[in-house]
């Protein structure tokens, strides 16, 4: 047992008797009323979601989970496939339990995998990520006009992020996992 202190993405509770990992989660202040979390939620199996609403300092079922650090390899099919750092050992996960996260899987990643009973049920990204600009778009003189003016790049995984009109193919940056936004240039 624990209380809405133990809240973060990644954390597995217990609800209804089904293991859920907490996806998401929003703290929500209002000016009259209660402090709450609101959190979507996945089933461990993948398979249903759903939302859930915590008032602050209520009691949850949090269930205790191991925390590996692991390597990403690559993805076969709808498997991905990540490499134990202590034993060596080679672990396959579906799509359906990375979910979202897998845009920012990218060879030789160092992630955390949370594991319950044995196997991966959630895992933990870095906060930022460095990636290679693969391309972008020349910037056209004028475009400053507007102040903050971004562009579309693709990086060297495939993912797709706007960033400042000066960044250049072949440069590498920072993209923050929580938003998906660009993060700044790596010096």
């Amino acid at each position: 047992m624990g209380d809405t202190t133990d809240i973060k993405k990644g954390a597995v509770i217990r609800h209804n008797g089904q293991l859920f990992v907490i996806n998401t989660f929003q703290f929500v202040n209002p000016g009259k009323g209660q402090a709450f979390f609101k959190c979507k939620l996945k089933s461990i199996d993948g398979v249903k979601g759903m939302e859930l609403t915590y008032k602050s300092g209520e009691t949850i079922d949090s269930v205790e989970v191991q925390n590996t650090n692991m390597q990403y390899l690559y993805k076969t099919g709808s498997i991905y496939s990540f490499m134990n750092q202590s034993t060596y050992e080679t672990v396959d996960v579906s799509v359906d339990i990375i979910g979202d996260d897998g845009k920012y899987l990218k060879e030789g990643l160092d992630i955390v995998a949370s594991t319950h009973d044995g196997n991966i049920v959630a895992i933990q990204l870095p906060k930022k990520i460095t990636y290679k600009v693969v391309t972008a778009p020349p910037a056209v003189k004028g475009d400053s006009s507007g102040g903050n003016v971004t562009k579309e790049i693709v990086l060297d995984n495939g993912l797709i992020v706007y960033a400042p009109i000066f960044i250049k193919e072949g440069e590498e940056i920072l993209v923050n996992t929580e938003t998906g936004e660009y993060g700044g240039r790596v010096v």
